[in-house]
């Protein structure tokens, strides 16, 4: 980290990733503050700075060596498991900050020599008392998998057995009845049902009469609006879709062909063409979602249709730490095992990590935005008309006598936008050709307040699509800009 980035850092404040310390004080305090970094996304302990002010104090060579080691110390004795830290040494204007970098943990949750558990709240931590929240840091962690816990108020009488007949014909050619054990005996085998006989989610998502009766929110809400804002009120199709996971991937699938163009493309004129997007990269998305999601986020899949766009909504950000980048390169986290175990076996999913890739190759026009904050991954697949469609005149059409007039990207993209704010917004989409940060935009519109500005102006230009964040691996970042997409 160099002085200037540090600088940066410091003049922002405290926040969720940054904590500021004038001196070292107790073991178990510092102890507490590196287990909430652990267990949330990481972050910064700047040593040398005031708390309250965030003035910079500094700290003499002997202060350095002496918190550099009290910390070493701390993280290995006053922490479990283990957690290492790295520490770094940069001068701010002739003043010496000693800053301790705390990655996210591997191994959650982390807790400190007395057994508390913390997590960051925005420049605070709060300790972690709820059993939920408890499963939450063991899930992140790959510890603990929901998929294979048994549902309350199931039992063997909930299963399809058709279903569980077909799997099995098309995994090992044969019906239950033809294996040598007992129908409950092979389903607990199987982890389709728990020891004391209840269905495991994934047995009750995969194989279940009515899933729903016992998960009602393990739903697709399926949305084809009109124009392109999640707040319109008019739509041309709605759907909630329910079943188990094979039935609503299939129809998921189906209410994507119905509300998807096809397109010729040279084919003759009977022919039925090709979808708009390719199937293979919506499968691959749609599949993604419905197997990797968060199971303890009580929450449906969301699959919108708007005239620019299609967004595919899984509840949960990415797990084990990964990133939108580590996905692209194919890197994998199996956060549900067992269900991705069924999947693979009768579905088109693999399970190799190769799905995002297979997307991006099979239809390039593709953003994936890993939403913490929200707790939910979302990809965005733009339709061509919209995305690259050129200006077809040159010259206004005369239509019932009058000049007809071309939209505009942001009477396109942004009908939410108050009025007043489209010649401001106008002038960020010009000003942002090159990357500029929130100050740059902010001083250009004459905006003192930046709740203010991202409220009335930028988060429209963001949800549209017509400006993006340069650094999607950290969205919050103090040194993040954006720049103008190709919608514009």
């Amino acid at each position: 980290m160099d002085a200037e980035e540090l600088k940066t850092i410091i003049s922002l404040g405290e926040n969720s990733r940054v904590e500021f310390k004038e001196h070292f004080s107790k073991d178990i305090a510092i102890a507490d503050e590196i287990v909430a970094f652990a267990n949330s996304k990481g972050g910064y302990l700047i040593f040398g700075v005031e708390d309250k002010s965030g003035k910079v104090k500094g700290l003499s060579y002997e202060e350095i060596q002496r918190i550099s080691s009290q910390v070493g110390n701390t993280a290995n004795e006053n922490i479990r498991p283990t957690l290492y830290v790295e520490s770094e040494t940069v001068a701010i204007e002739g003043k010496k900050l000693l800053v301790i970098h705390v990655k996210e943990g591997i191994s959650k949750p982390y807790k400190d020599i007395s057994g508390n558990i913390f997590v960051k709240q925005g420049a605070d931590k709060r300790r972690i008392t709820e059993n939920n929240e408890l499963l939450e840091l063991f899930y992140e962690s790959g510890t603990y998998h929901p998929d294979e816990e048994g549902v309350k108020h199931t039992s063997i009488a909930d299963l399809d057995k058709w279903l569980v007949d077909k799997y099995l014909m098309e995994v090992f050619h044969k019906k239950a009845s033809d294996f040598s054990l007992p129908f409950e005996a092979l389903m607990r085998n199987m982890q389709i049902t728990t020891l004391d006989g209840r269905l495991t989610l994934a047995g009750l998502l995969y194989f279940g009469n009515i899933p729903q009766m016992f998960r009602p929110e393990m739903v697709i809400k399926a949305v084809s609006f009109y124009g392109n804002s999640i707040g319109s009120t008019s739509y041309r199709d709605s759907r909630d879709i329910d079943g188990t996971i094979p039935r609503l991937f299939s129809e998921g699938m189906s209410f994507l062909r119905s509300n998807l163009h096809a397109l010729q493309d040279g084919q003759n004129f009977n022919s039925v063409g090709h979808l708009e997007i390719s199937e293979i990269a919506l499968e691959e998305v749609l599949q993604n979602a419905l197997v990797h999601r968060d199971y303890l986020k009580p929450a449906a899949i969301r699959l919108l249709i708007f005239d620019n766009r299609v967004e595919i909504i899984s509840p949960g950000k990415l797990p084990g730490g990964m990133d939108v980048d580590d996905i692209k390169l194919g890197n994998s986290f199996i956060r549900n095992r067992l269900m991705a175990s069924f999947c693979a076996k009768t579905m088109l999913y693999r399970g190799l990590g190769s799905g995002i890739i297979r997307a991006m190759n099979e239809y390039p026009k593709i953003d994936f935005i890993n939403d913490e904050s929200g707790n939910q991954f979302k990809c965005v697949l733009y339709r061509p008309v919209s995305y690259d469609m050129p200006d077809m005149v040159s010259e206004p059409i005369m239509e019932y006598g009058h000049p007809s007039r071309r939209i505009s990207s942001i009477e396109r993209y942004c009908p939410e936008l108050p009025k007043e704010e489209k010649e401001r917004a106008e002038k960020i989409l010009r000003f942002c050709m090159t990357p500029k940060s929130i100050l740059n935009m902010m001083e250009l519109t004459g905006y003192k307040s930046r709740t203010s500005f991202r409220r009335r102006i930028l988060t429209h230009l963001l949800d549209a699509h017509l400006l993006e964040p340069t650094d999607r691996k950290s969205p919050n970042s103090p040194r993040q800009t954006y720049i103008t997409t190709s919608l514009y």
